[in-house]
């Protein structure tokens, strides 16, 4: 059974940074890409960063790139989201998410919820003004 552990949410200023991370069990964590979406209310979930089995490709939302980063640790079982220069539009609930296949199937499939299987509980990100 695939679990994913979110952690890191919080209140932060706008401007500031915080770091998300998510904690994987349950299957061998290094053979698969991982992602991170974000949902705010009364929006859709959407796309924030992917990145590889290996970490040498990431993949990232218009909207958070040059800000957030995305990492991962394949000793540890863990991925991070680092955001920074966080403004009044990144409030969400952040989910990390899982696909149930370690095969690539193409670009589309790290940056659409339908290439994910297992996700997280989420973590709240609020940002102040």
């Amino acid at each position: 059974q695939v679990q994913l552990v979110e952690s890191g949410g919080g209140l932060v200023q706008a401007g500031g940074s915080l770091r998300l991370s998510c904690a994987a069990s349950g299957r061998p964590f290094s053979r698969y890409a991982m992602g991170w979406f974000r949902q705010a209310p009364g929006k859709e979930r959407e796309f924030v960063a992917a990145i590889n089995w290996s970490g040498d490709s990431t993949y990232y939302a218009d909207a958070v790139k040059g800000r957030f980063t995305i990492s991962r640790d394949n000793a540890k079982n863990t991925v991070y989201l680092q955001m920074s220069s966080l403004k009044a539009e990144d409030p969400a609930v952040y989910y990390c998410a899982a696909p149930e296949s370690a095969h690539y199937r193409g670009n589309y499939y790290y940056t659409h919820a339908d290439g994910y299987d297992y996700w997280g509980q989420g973590t709240q990100v609020t940002v102040s003004s």
